[in-house]
C-alpha cells in the first residue's frame, strides 16, 4: 500500500519504519522544514537514537505529497496540532479516504476526541483510531507489540488491521471508537499520578491503587458517554494504562516523577523534552467531569499539582483521607 504520514515524531517515524519494512511505500511530512532536511540527511530521529530510518522512506515539506493518491494517511502530530493539520490537509483528501489517527487526546474547547476533530475538518474521510500499549522506543527496536484499530464500521477497522499487522505488530479491532479514544487520552493523566507517587518515594502499593482507581474514573466517564465496558479492560484501556503508568519510556510517567520530586510543571516538561500529552488532556477531563457529574478525584488531584502548584505530598494525603467507599457500586 501507499501510506502517507503526517508528523515526524517518535511514534510517526517508528510506524513509518515498521510499515516500510512490511513492504509498504511510505512518505512522511513534517510542518518543520528544518526537521525534514535533518531527517533526510541523517536518517535518524533524535529521540530514537538506535533506529536507522530506511533510505526508501521519502520525506517531504509538501503536505499534498503525503496526502495525494494514498491508501492510508496516518495522522501522527501532537494532539494540540491535530485540528490545524487536518485543516491544512483537507483540500488534498479524496472522498472515502482512510485516515488513521495515532495521537491521543481530547480537544478542551469542544470535548471532541481526535478522530472527531479530524472528521470535523475532513468530513469526507473515514477516521480510524489506532491505540494501545505502544511505546515508539520498542516498536523502533522491532519488539512485539499489540494495538487496537477502532472504527464504527468493522470492515474499515479490518482494512487497517490487515494493513498494519506484521510480525512486530498484532492488531485487534474494536467498534467502540469513543471508548478507545477516551482511554488513550485519560490514561496519560493517571500516568502522571503514578509518576508523582514515584517521585515522592512511595512504593508499588499506592501506584497499583492509582492505576486501578484511575481506570475506574476513566470507565465512569466512559459509561456516561455510552462506551462499551469491555474497552476499558482491553488493550486501549488497561493495557495502555499499565505501559504508560509504569514504563521508563513514558513521558507522562517521567514528568510526574519530576513533579513529585518538587519541580514546577514548566521545568518538568522542559526536562522531559517531548510533548507530555497528559498535561494537555487535563482541562478537557476536568470540564467533562463537571458536565457529566462524574467524580474523578485522582484526575483532579493531578490538576492541583500540575496547574495549581499544590504540594504533591499533601495531595496524596488528601486522596488517602477521603471518605471511605466501596468497589461494588459506581462510587469514587
Amino acid at each position: 500500500m501507499k501510506i502517507g504520514i503526517l508528523g515526524a515524531g517518535t511514534w510517526g517515524l517508528a510506524l513509518a519504519r515498521n510499515q516500510f519494512n512490511a513492504g509498504h511505500e511510505v512518505t512522511v511530512w513534517s510542518a518543520l522544514p528544518e526537521e525534514v532536511d535533518e531527517l533526510s540527511r541523517t536518517r535518524r530521529q533524535r529521540n530514537l537514537p538506535g533506529m536507522i530510518i530506511p533510505s526508501g522512506i521519502v520525506f517531504t515539506k509538501d503536505i499534498s505529497e503525503a496526502c495525494a493518491d494514498k491508501d492510508i494517511i496516518l495522522s501522527a502530530v501532537p494532539s494540540v496540532f491535530v485540528r490545524s493539520t487536518a485543516k491544512t490537509a483537507a483540500p488534498y483528501i479524496k472522498d472515502g479516504q482512510i485516515i488513521v489517527d495515532v495521537a491521543k487526546g481530547i480537544e478542551a474547547e469542544t470535548f471532541l476526541t481526535l478522530s472527531e476533530v479530524i472528521l470535523s475538518e475532513i468530513p469526507q474521510s473515514k477516521v480510524v483510531a489506532l491505540s494501545g500499549p505502544t511505546h515508539a522506543e520498542e516498536v523502533a527496536r522491532d519488539l512485539p507489540t499489540t494495538i487496537v484499530a477502532a472504527h464504527e464500521d468493522i470492515k474499515v477497522a479490518e482494512f487497517v488491521q490487515e494493513a498494519f499487522t506484521n510480525n512486530i505488530l498484532r492488531v485487534y479491532t474494536n467498534t467502540d471508537v469513543k471508548g478507545v479514544e477516551i482511554c488513550g487520552a485519560l490514561k496519560n493523566i493517571i500516568a502522571l499520578a503514578t509518576g508523582i507517587a514515584t517521585g515522592l518515594g512511595y512504593g508499588d502499593n499506592i501506584k497499583a491503587a492509582i492505576m486501578t482507581r484511575g481506570l475506574a474514573e476513566i470507565a465512569r466517564i466512559g459509561s456516561k458517554l455510552g462506551c462499551l465496558p469491555e474497552t476499558f479492560s482491553g488493550l486501549a484501556g488497561m493495557g495502555d494504562l499499565i505501559v504508560t503508568a509504569m514504563s521508563r519510556h513514558s513521558r507522562n510517567n517521567r514528568c510526574g516523577q519530576l513533579l513529585g520530586e518538587g519541580l514546577p510543571t514548566e521545568e518538568a516538561v522542559k526536562l522531559v523534552g517531548m510533548v507530555v500529552e497528559g498535561i494537555n488532556a487535563i482541562p478537557a477531563a476536568i470540564a467533562m467531569s463537571e458536565k457529566y457529574d462524574v467524580d474523578m478525584p485522582i484526575i483532579r488531584a493531578v490538576d492541583r499539582v500540575v496547574n495549581q502548584g499544590a504540594d504533591p505530598d499533601v495531595v496524596i494525603t488528601d486522596l488517602m483521607e477521603r471518605d471511605s467507599g466501596t468497589e461494588l457500586v459506581a462510587h469514587p
